[in-house]
């Protein structure tokens, strides 16, 4: 008999996504009556509460549970903890999975002993417009991701060695021996969880054949604001976990901001060094994606949102790392008042 298996979805006002993201999950090639699906909802007020009730009412394996904390972490373990799976599948909201995704990721545990197994994405566009095309390209892209292998390497052959992968597929005694995701952070928490995984002694296994669509944002203010916060969140989660919680490649856009605000104090012509070094570099990228797409448009509308993925996340962890270095002043100031009104006490006594 095949493991139970328990798809944890968290979401919060995902009215538009939730319904095909479900179908895609109910309609698995997995026995139907080994397996649940377990939706956190983070109080949606959109609609999306209401119609998870009327899917539930469809197929007796979805039910739904409550996130008031309506953050990620949170979701996921409390769906960890309502599940009856002895196999643990995570999966987003904005995700469409391919009908082998789950007997394939469970067929990765049981014969390869990995301790978290997953795939890759293909990133769709959530909406038409000039920037979505190339947006999409940028996720997909070396330059644009760095060494991201869910997002770069679908498609290829062989199940490989990862850091992370999508839609994680774990043994539920996982959890029980480095504990659960990190509610302190609102995001990354995946990421922390799998270095981790990683550092106990697991092994995480990307199959890049098992591919899922994912739907992401398609113009270039939902992209940066987006980015932004991705940028913050590389550097926030150092504050709030006893490891380092992030790859080194996650850093690496604080690394070019800061390296071209630095640049820009030297004398010429070392002053436009990196910027020069930085526009070869993302021309040679534009011009490889559009030969790649046959899209003559990418060569102008590449450059612009690579540049608006790496300077909004790279501007992100910058405001992140202001905010840590903001908390690490008034904690100081803090604790020098405290001190010496503990000094004052005791003068007067």
């Amino acid at each position: 008999m095949r493991p139970f298996v328990s798809v944890i979805v968290p979401c919060r006002n995902e009215a538009l996504f939730i319904e095909r993201c479900l179908d895609s999950i109910l309609g698995s090639d997995y026995p139907a009556g080994r397996m649940e699906v377990i939706v956190a909802d983070g109080m949606s007020g959109d609609g999306t509460r209401s119609l998870l009730k009327v899917l539930a009412t469809r197929d007796s394996r979805l039910r739904m549970i409550d996130n008031p904390e309506r953050i990620t972490p949170v979701a996921l373990n409390r769906a960890i903890a309502a599940a009856r799976g002895e196999i643990l599948v995570r999966f987003d909201g904005h995700a469409v999975m391919p009908p082998d995704y789950v007997r394939r990721c469970v067929e990765l545990l049981e014969s390869r002993g990995a301790d978290n197994a997953g795939g890759s994405i293909r990133t769709v566009a959530q909406s038409d417009g000039p920037f979505s095309g190339p947006i999409m390209a940028t996720l997909g892209s070396r330059f644009g991701v760095g060494n991201s292998p869910f997002r770069t390497s679908g498609g290829q052959k062989g199940a490989r060695p990862a850091d992370t992968v999508f839609g994680g597929c774990w043994r539920r005694e996982v959890f029980s021996r480095i504990g659960g995701f990190n509610e302190k952070l609102a995001r990354s928490q995946d990421i922390e969880f799998n270095l981790r995984l990683r550092r106990a002694g697991g092994t995480i296994l990307l199959d890049p054949q098992i591919v899922c669509d994912y739907h992401a944002r398609a113009d270039l203010r939902s992209c940066w604001l987006h980015n932004f916060s991705n940028g913050v969140w590389a550097v926030l989660p150092f504050a709030l976990s006893d490891t380092v919680p992030v790859r080194w490649r996650h850093l690496v856009p604080l690394a070019f901001v800061t390296s071209l605000a630095a640049s820009m104090m030297l004398p010429f012509p070392w002053s436009i060094a990196v910027l020069a070094a930085y526009t070869a570099a993302n021309l040679a990228a534009s011009a490889h994606a559009a030969i790649a797409q046959r899209r003559t448009t990418y060569l102008a509308l590449m450059p612009i949102a690579f540049l608006s993925l790496h300077l909004a996340y790279g501007l992100g962890s910058a405001w992140g790392c202001a905010q840590l270095a903001a908390d690490k002043l008034i904690g100081i100031r803090r604790l020098k008042l405290a001190r010496r009104r503990h000094a004052t006490r005791h003068m007067e006594t």
